[in-house]
């Protein structure tokens, strides 16, 4: 019967594209012979801008890219701004090169999708679409923790774009008056797993170099770092550079928050606090579940990163709901990759995967930056045989190193091109 389902779902899958094709080439002739396919694109992070730059650069979609922020600030690196050690505007990069490409840009958010109509609506307009991508990062889950939501304002996350800014003004308060920093590590799948003990990192380097008396405790509730070929490495550092500064805690679950008394309940007992950056448990924003694109995350098949829901709509980044990791890296590499799609299948090229075949996965290089000298490399492959589950593999540095921390910032600066580079 399994094996019976696992055909049945590979079928499917095959019909998908064609499907889509007709669909589309249909609805694109119905009006002037002028008229051509629309592309939404929901989103202007790592996976939106991913899609929006393969489709531009072929001039034969008409794309529309709904973002809120006037412009791009990537959450990769960007720990080298929120310890004190870059500025924020290193990070940050104008949506200029998309505007120049013919993109229209909707500065709003995406309030509804009206699926049966092939319609976004924002606050301001209804925009119709062929294909939708949607590119939508991820939200909080802030009823996790009792005593959160009361006091959100004095617990930033800072894992969105431009929310940095705010952990960034705490972390140098902590290091003006020392004391004890509070940083919590929730359990998988959450954005860019390395992120919190990178933080740790760097901020321990900033105490050891202001000469900040106190400790940042880092409460995660893993049995270890993560990814977990990332543990020992990560674990090491944590040790043997920063032992005075920091202390870890694994396996103890946040049950509770006090911003008054300023203890955090853990299943390990009470922790007292004086600066707490809390990291929540993620999921997809609440327009996937309005749209019945899936629960926690949306259900999409692989490797096409197609609503298993909609022929018509893609997921991809954050909001997706498979093992890949979600890293900027790996959004960015599905997100062109799902461009190409679109525009293979509207040129009646787009072949399916066949039984058996295993296809190759977007992969994706992450960095555990350890100091401002030293990090840890992370490169993550996968593939995946259609209705299978995917593949995952990690390559981890066994040690912190200088050639990965240059790698690092060589890494970053490729990849903003590549996004909005000319």
């Amino acid at each position: 019967m399994e094996h019976l389902d696992s055909v049945k779902r590979r079928a499917l899958l095959k019909g998908m594209a064609a499907a889509a094709a007709v669909s589309v080439m249909g609805c694109a002739g119905s009006g002037t012979s002028a008229a051509r396919p629309r592309v939404v694109v929901v989103g202007g992070g790592w996976g939106g801008l991913g899609a929006v730059r393969a489709l531009a650069a072929s001039g034969k979609v008409d794309i529309t890219m709904i973002e809120p922020n006037d412009g791009f600030m990537s959450c990769p690196l960007s720990i080298l701004y929120i310890a004190g050690f870059r500025p924020a505007g290193d990070f940050q990069r104008s949506y200029g090169v998309i505007d120049a490409l013919g993109v229209r840009r909707v500065k709003d958010r995406v309030l509804d999708i009206d699926r049966a109509g092939r319609m976004v609506k924002t606050s301001t307009q209804s925009i119709p679409y062929d294909f939708l991508v949607l590119a939508t990062g991820l939200e909080y889950m802030e009823e996790t923790l009792p005593g959160y939501a009361a006091a959100r304002e004095q617990f930033p996350v800072g894992f969105r774009a431009f929310e940095q800014m705010a952990v960034q003004r705490q972390v140098a308060a902590f290091l003006e008056q020392g004391g004890h920093y509070l940083i919590t590590v929730p359990k998988p799948p959450y954005r860019c797993p390395p992120a919190p003990y990178e933080r740790a990192c760097l901020i321990a380097q900033r105490m050891k170099e202001k000469g900040t008396k106190g400790k940042i405790i880092v409460v995660d509730a893993n049995k270890g770092p993560m990814p977990p070929p990332l543990a020992k490495p990560m674990l090491t550092v944590m040790r043997e550079m920063y032992g005075a500064q920091i202390e870890y805690i694994n396996e103890a679950d946040p049950k509770s928050i006090d911003a008054g008394r300023k203890v955090l309940a853990t299943s390990k007992g009470d922790i007292p606090f004086h600066h707490a950056n809390i990291i929540l448990p993620m999921r997809a924003p609440g327009l996937i579940r309005q749209a019945g694109l899936g629960e926690r995350f949306a259900a999409i098949e692989l490797p096409t990163f197609q609503s298993s829901k909609d022929k018509n709509l893609f997921v991809v980044g954050d909001a997706q709901g498979t093992p890949l990791p979600k890293s900027g890296h790996i959004a960015f590499g599905a997100g062109q990759q799902v461009g190409e799609q679109i525009l293979a299948t509207l040129a009646g090229k787009y072949k399916e995967a066949g039984l058996g075949d295993e296809v190759t996965l977007p992969a994706a290089i992450c960095w555990g930056k350890v100091s401002t000298s030293l990090a840890i490399m992370i490169n993550v492959t996968a593939s995946v045989s259609v209705g299978d589950p995917p593949k995952v593999k990690y390559q981890v540095d066994p040690a912190a190193n200088a050639a990965s921390s240059k790698g690092a910032m060589d890494w970053g600066t490729n990849m903003w091109n590549a996004m909005l580079g000319a």
